[in-house]
């Protein structure tokens, strides 16, 4: 049988921190009170003329330097994103194009949050029908460039960020061990950017460029469906939690992390985020994790990692893996 498996790992921030701090002079917030409702002391933000297609090529350059590999013969690029460049042409022909990947499909993957984990599951269901051999699966946004920063329930929460990981055909090793989807369409309007309809359910949504949330509501469905997600994962695989190495959940914020893993039962300290230090930045928040949790000497070869995306639509994306990862060659870039 055909098996899939990550090979290597790569990623990027904007160089440009917004802190807490920061953010009292714009709206009306403190530090403490950030860090009381989200956990989060800063985010990074995109500059005026960096956009989603930069962050994803600085964060594959990274995975090429790291792992010294070559992107001519990837055969498909994925990318997860909710804030593309254009509506079209896609972030991965634009990709295609900057990394000169000569003989290769391109297309833009919409799951917001969600985004990294469909992108996974899409390359393994591509790889193990022997349709290609080596994708590139990035998960990127600039969110910054649609947040109101006079909404205080949402401009402390986002930033920008890109993680990209290879996944390659392996004979030997089958890397993804099982998965879970969802969508539940009833709750669309609670996350959201306004596009050519402002209606949604039957319902008039605030006509603006900018994203907007409900909060309460993606806390309340988030804690009640993730868990029980998780547990279907583990039912498939026969595998129990404990046997799990590390969890991955979606960065969104740590007050709806700590109470998925207190039902959960699952430690927080074996629970990777990238929220403290890059605040959420959507598609980007998984790969960011699991990266932090590389370069920090935490994740290694032979470790389970159950990843959970979910957000928008609503929509939500478990996949478990087995860590294989290629020998990194060079040290990874400072983040």
């Amino acid at each position: 049988m055909i098996g899939a498996r990550i090979t290597a790992i790569g990623t990027y921030v904007p160089e440009k921190r917004l802190t807490n701090f920061d953010l009292e002079q714009m709206v009306e917030t403190t530090n403490d009170w950030i860090i009381q409702r989200t956990g989060i002391r800063e985010r990074r933000i995109s500059r005026p003329d960096e956009f989603t297609s930069d962050l994803c090529v600085a964060a594959v350059k990274d995975l090429m330097h790291r792992y010294n590999k070559k992107v001519e013969d990837v055969d498909m690029i994925i990318v997860a994103t909710s804030t593309p460049d254009f509506p079209f042409p896609s972030v991965a022909s634009i990709i295609q194009e900057r990394l000169n990947i000569e003989q290769t499909g391109a297309i833009d993957l919409s799951a917001a949050c969600a985004g990294f984990v469909y992108a996974l599951h899409t390359a393994n269901a591509y790889i193990t029908s022997r349709l290609h051999k080596k994708i590139l699966v990035i998960g990127a946004d600039t969110i910054s460039k649609i947040t109101d920063y006079t909404d205080r329930s949402t401009c402390v929460l986002f930033g920008d960020g890109a993680g990209a990981v290879m996944v390659e055909r392996d004979e030997q090793s089958k890397g993804f061990i099982g998965f879970h989807l969802g969508s539940e369409g009833s709750g669309a309007q609670y996350v959201y950017q306004t596009g050519l309809s402002n209606r949604v359910n039957e319902i008039e949504l605030i006509d603006t460029n900018c994203l907007v949330q409900n909060g309460r509501e993606v806390f309340r469905w988030a804690v009640r469906n993730v868990p029980t997600s998780v547990r279907q994962i583990l039912n498939k695989t026969q595998l129990s939690l404990d046997k799990v190495d590390w969890f991955v959940p979606h960065s969104a914020n740590l007050r709806i992390i700590e109470p998925i893993c207190e039902k959960l039962e699952y430690p927080m300290e074996k629970t990777l985020f990238s929220l403290v230090d890059f605040g959420n930045t959507s598609a980007a928040t998984i790969p960011l994790a699991l990266d932090l949790g590389i370069r920090e000497g935490k994740v290694k070869n032979g470790d389970k990692v159950l990843m959970y995306g979910f957000g928008a639509g609503l929509v939500q994306a478990g996949q478990l893996l087995e860590i294989n990862f290629d020998d990194q060659i060079n040290a990874p870039t400072a983040l």
